[in-house]
């Protein structure tokens, strides 16, 4: 498998603070990647990072994705090349509905010249019908207003219906999982399987093991103090479950940051 996302030493700072420090990552072709970590350390400015927010700044390192090097660029152009992040805290909207919100996107993506979204925007309303199916999402949830008046639950569907329709080649889940139930976690879950394929991959940050139950992760990362201390195969995720953050050396929760 080709690598996908490449990270070579990594350095991030947000308003003079350093965050990360020094983190490596690969990440290929589809591979599953699960990121955890407690609070402040570091999880969040990651996956922003990767999609270019700005505040974030690079003072050290590389940031590969399909062989380039996109640390300079916008976040729409690493959008259009296929990267895709789903926020922790979704904005709201008022006014643009979920539907034209979506065509919007890809509209937006189609006119780079990517003929894939081109392809994808034809045949939009087919399969923006299968995928709320998918998600179970009522249809009159097509004509709401962006997130505006959204439940959490109903705003992580919507991140994960932007996913499906999208198609990105990687996809940043940033804790899709917080605040859901059980029956809505698995909803969430399914439509995150539905999407992945052997072309694609996902990285997931989660505080929390039960995601992983229905993900099944290739690679468990743990991030500590802006770096990864310990990966392994999923048996960590549960490792840490079992024995919490002191067994891998991390005494006390740490300062939330960004």
């Amino acid at each position: 498998m080709s690598i996908l996302l490449k990270i070579e030493e990594l350095h991030v700072t947000v308003e003079g603070n350093e965050i990360i420090k020094g983190l490596n990552l690969e990440v290929k072709l589809g591979e599953v990647h699960a990121i955890m970590g407690p609070n402040g350390s570091g999880k969040s400015t990651l996956a922003y990072t990767l999609m270019g927010k700005p505040g974030y700044e690079i003072t050290k390192g590389k940031i590969y994705f399909q062989g380039e090097d996109v640390a300079e660029m916008e976040p729409e152009e690493r959008a259009q090349k296929g990267l895709f992040l789903s926020f922790q805290y979704p904005v709201s909207i008022p006014g643009v509905t979920v539907a034209s919100f979506l065509m919007t996107a890809l509209q937006a993506l189609s006119e780079k010249g990517n003929g894939r979204y081109k392809e994808i925007r034809k045949n939009f309303r087919k399969s923006f019908k299968e995928k709320m199916e998918l998600l179970k999402v009522d249809p009159s949830f097509a004509n709401r207003y962006l997130n505006d008046g959204f439940s959490g639950g109903e705003k992580k569907r919507m991140e994960i219906l932007q996913l499906l329709t999208l198609q990105p080649t990687l996809a940043i889940l940033d804790e899709t999982d917080s605040g859901l139930d059980i029956d809505a976690l698995k909803i969430v879950s399914q439509g995150v399987s539905a999407y992945l394929n052997p072309e694609r991959a996902v990285v997931v940050i989660t505080h929390y093991q039960r995601i992983l139950n229905h993900l099944k992760p290739h690679f468990v990362h743990i991030l500590a103090k802006g770096n990864i201390i310990a990966s392994g195969g999923p048996e960590l995720a549960l490792e840490l479950e079992n024995k919490g953050y002191k067994a891998f050396g991390i005494v006390e929760e740490q300062r939330p940051t960004a």
